[in-house]
């Protein structure tokens, strides 16, 4: 799969698990809104990554997924101080894959 497929992917799977968590946890509070930022500069470059020469992937996605990271850590810090580990934990799992993208970059 490539860089940009993977990424389309990502986003939405990070989309998805956001609305599950704002329905669940409530919208408004900080880590629904920490985590939102977080899927707002991902999404930014959703419909674009495919035109994005290969060359340059690397110098493009990295800020944004590293802003994302960041975000949706906060979110995962959040929940998990409330005592909310199995949020965390699937929030975790989101930020690893983050990761896994950015070392294939």
């Amino acid at each position: 799969m490539s860089i940009s497929d993977r990424y389309r992917e990502l986003v939405r799977d990070i989309e998805g698990y956001g609305m599950e968590l704002a329905a669940v946890v409530g919208a408004g509070r900080a880590e629904v809104e920490s985590y939102n930022q977080g899927v707002q500069g991902l999404r930014e470059l959703q419909e674009q990554v495919g035109e994005i020469p290969r060359i340059k992937l690397e110098s493009q996605l990295t800020p944004v997924l590293l802003k994302a990271h960041t975000q949706l850590d906060r979110a995962r810090i959040f929940l998990d101080e409330q005592g909310e580990e199995d949020r965390a934990a699937a929030i975790w799992e989101l930020e690893q894959r983050i990761y896994r993208l950015l070392n294939d970059l």
